[in-house]
């Protein structure tokens, strides 16, 4: 059949997608800027006929009103990694939080917990009937392969990305159009100390290395202070526009990369309309499933990998927490693990974790004696490499925990190094 017919066929309204949910399921919907927001804004209105619905995210980037309290016992949010969003809803009963490898996440849902619908966005379909799953690739295929019922939001807008990301017409039983904005996160401007910080992680980036970084203002200024380097490659779990500045200065070629040579390799992508202009249809850019693009071991086999994460708080002995405010769950551990091991295997390569000295302007350290009040270790302390702040680099990598104590009071704010000393003494580190 003439995939534009099949296509007609499977054409259905959004609150007719939304009616083909039954209670007990679990619905998985793709990550971040991928979200199909007609979708999951309908469910809602369903409330008062359904119970125990649980709508398996990564990062939602809208609020939806089935976080609401007043949903609690209707949809449950799964979520593998917090938003702001979830985070508010979290003290309302309708969201929990999912503890993951990045690496693993969709895989191991496939075989231990496998949704009953998946909910996805998507370009329309071309003259063969293949449409690209556009902005994420995280787990999504996985939970397609999975779900019994396969529904994809059709938008106009979304970039045709490459790679991994064709699906065909006829691998979906229902499609529904829904031509929207595309979520845009506009790049956060460094401060002072961020750039001091960006300095410090660039000073240990070299000539021909692969990069992961991240979103916000430490990976933004490490951006800018990059830009006189040569034949850097990417691959990464997040494409960002501070990547498309890097490669129209000329610093990213892609020519010394040992996978996917010339090309930036990514598993989602999340930014403004120029990252999104600039990926659409772009030969020089791949989305893969994130089981590929963080594995550690495929991560290891990049030339000079270096790795950058951020982090809340890193202790005396070296672990770092990445997502957790106390014990209440902000964020999520996402690939952080995974990138930091699959850099330490890359012959050259570095893991760094980079964090301001301190939080809430100035009145705490986010370097600690040790965790206490439930944290949790995101980076468990043998994984840790480098750790970087505005005040230095510690290399912790086969250093002792006096040495760690040594080398992280070097690097934390000169208010607190006293402190950190005396308790580093009480807690017998160093005598």
């Amino acid at each position: 059949m003439d995939s534009k017919e099949v296509y007609r066929r499977k054409l259905i309204s959004i609150e007719e997608a939304a009616c083909k949910v039954e209670s007990d399921q679990s619905i998985a919907v793709a990550m971040c800027a991928a979200e199909p927001p007609g979708l999951l804004g309908a469910i809602s209105s369903r409330k008062d006929e359904l119970d125990s619905v649980t709508i398996m995210s990564c990062l939602f980037m809208r609020d939806y009103d089935f976080l609401k309290p007043e949903m609690k016992g209707h949809f449950l949010n799964e979520a593998w990694y917090y938003g702001p969003h979830s985070y508010r809803a979290h003290p309302g009963g309708t969201v929990s939080f999912m503890p993951n490898h990045l690496h693993e996440c969709g895989l191991k849902k496939k075989e231990l917990d496998p949704p009953d619908v998946f909910w996805g966005t998507a370009t329309p379909p071309d003259k063969n009937g293949y449409m690209s799953l556009s902005l994420s690739l995280t787990y999504e295929k996985p939970m397609i392969q999975a779900a019994n019922l396969v529904v994809l939001e059709i938008n106009e807008n979304l970039p045709r990305t490459l790679g991994d990301t064709h699906i065909h017409i006829s691998r979906v039983d229902y499609v529904v159009e829904n031509t929207v904005p595309l979520i845009e996160t506009q790049p956060i401007e460094p401060s002072d100390v961020e750039m001091e910080i960006g300095r410090n992680v660039a000073s240990l980036i070299e000539d021909g290395s692969t990069l992961q970084l991240g979103i916000g203002g430490i990976p933004n200024a490490v951006t800018v202070c990059l830009m006189n380097k040569h034949d850097l490659g990417i691959h990464t779990e997040m494409i960002t526009d501070g990547m498309v500045d890097l490669f129209n200065a000329g610093a990213v070629t892609g020519r010394r990369k040992t996978l996917w040579p010339e090309k930036m390799v990514g598993c989602f992508a999340l930014g403004t309309k120029k990252l999104y202009d600039f990926i659409d249809d772009n030969l020089g850019v791949e989305l893969h499933g994130g089981h590929v693009t963080n594995d550690p071991w495929t991560i290891g086999r990049n030339h000079k990998m270096v790795s950058l994460n951020t982090t809340l708080q890193v202790d005396l002995t070296g672990q770092a927490n990445s997502e957790t405010l106390g014990a209440r769950q902000y964020s999520g551990g996402g690939g952080a693990l995974n990138t930091c091991m699959g850099a330490q295997m890359s012959p050259g390569g570095k893991s760094i974790l980079a964090l301001r000295s301190t939080a809430k302007g100035g009145a705490i350290s986010t370097i600690v004696p040790c965790f206490k009040d439930g944290q949790s270790v995101t980076i468990p302390r043998a994984d840790i490499d480098y750790v970087v702040t505005e005040y230095g680099i510690a290399h912790l990598k086969s250093m002792n925990v006096r040495k760690r104590v040594e080398a992280l009071i070097a690097i934390a704010h000169p208010e607190f190094r006293e402190w950190l000393r005396s308790e580093a003494k009480a807690l017998q580190y160093i005598f």
